[in-house]
């Protein structure tokens, strides 16, 4: 619809409401002089009924939520109220004449219409005034931009955790012995990048594995040498597992296997040695001489 055709409905809508506000305006006029309001006072009357009708309208299209609720629940109920008091002046020709006339002939009825033209001016300005400040301390919301939402990073939107446990930080050096030491590689999942713009997050004491610090895992044998430097000078008694799990920062388990190793290699440095014994064999350099005959016993003789 182009603005010209909008502005001439508007024009239009202004022109009926004035001609019922002017048919409505009798009728109000009467029974506000049939309740004992002067002149003046009845002229005025009409405003304060279809004029807070109004009111009411236009704050029911600027407001939202609860605050629209209760705007268009004042504009219920004196759109009632009006109707309820044309209908008694279509009823009691009396009226028509102006002065002070019953608006029913039977008692409650005529109480309760008098109570009814009598509250609405006092209605108006409690309810005009909450209406009016509602409107002035309304701040509208502004429309999420589409581009916006589509740019929002992942980490925001729901679902977008992690579902993978991380590991606490707060663990030993030396994690448990394993049969192959090297470290298997931590797999990286490619994230947006958006995400790496997002706004940051506070620290909650534990981080995955992919942004950990890696620990460099030692080799038994490194162990065990660094073991035998530190427990050089260390006793019998203060040679156990929980001293070298805390110096060397370790595990139980490789704490408990380390203090076998060393016990064992001091027990052995501790055993006397043993020596060689000489081979009793026979020996042509150590045979008996054998006495010389033949030769002195001729000499003699001769």
């Amino acid at each position: 619809m182009s603005r010209r055709a909008k502005w001439w409905m508007v024009a239009a809508l202004l022109v009926v409401v004035a001609m019922a506000f002017r048919v409505s305006w009798n009728a109000l006029k009467d029974v506000a002089r049939a309740i004992g309001a002067d002149p003046l006072a009845a002229g005025l009357y009409p405003l304060v009924v279809d004029g807070l009708m109004a009111l009411a309208l236009v704050a029911a299209l600027i407001l939202t939520g609860a605050d629209r609720k209760f705007a268009l629940r004042v504009l219920g109920g004196y759109t009632a109220a009006s109707l309820v008091l044309n209908y008694v002046h279509g009823l009691v020709p009396a009226l028509h004449g102006g002065g002070r006339v019953r608006l029913a002939d039977w008692a409650p009825a005529h109480y309760a219409l008098v109570l009814l033209a009598s509250c609405l001016p006092v209605g108006s300005i409690f309810f005009g005034s909450d209406l009016v400040a509602k409107v002035l301390h309304h701040k509208p919301e502004p429309a999420e931009n589409d581009q916006t939402t589509a740019n929002r990073s992942g980490s925001d939107l729901p679902g977008s955790a992690d579902p993978d446990g991380s590991e606490s930080v707060y663990e030993s050096a030396d994690p448990e012995p394993i049969a192959d030491p090297i470290p298997a590689p931590v797999p990286v999942r490619p994230r947006a990048v958006a995400a790496a713009v997002s706004r940051s997050r506070r620290a909650t004491g534990s981080v995955p594995k992919s942004a950990r610090t890696k620990v460099p895992i030692r080799t038994v044998e490194e162990l065990l040498a660094e073991a035998r430097s530190v427990t050089a000078g260390w006793s019998e008694a203060e040679l156990n597992a929980d001293r070298i799990r805390t110096e060397l920062r370790t595990s139980p388990a490789r704490a408990r296997m380390l203090r076998d190793t060393l016990k064992a290699d001091r027990t052995e440095a501790a055993r006397p040695g043993l020596h060689a014994v000489p081979d009793t064999a026979d020996d042509d350099s150590t045979t008996a001489p054998v006495p010389e005959t033949g030769g002195g016993s001729e000499e003699q003789a001769s």
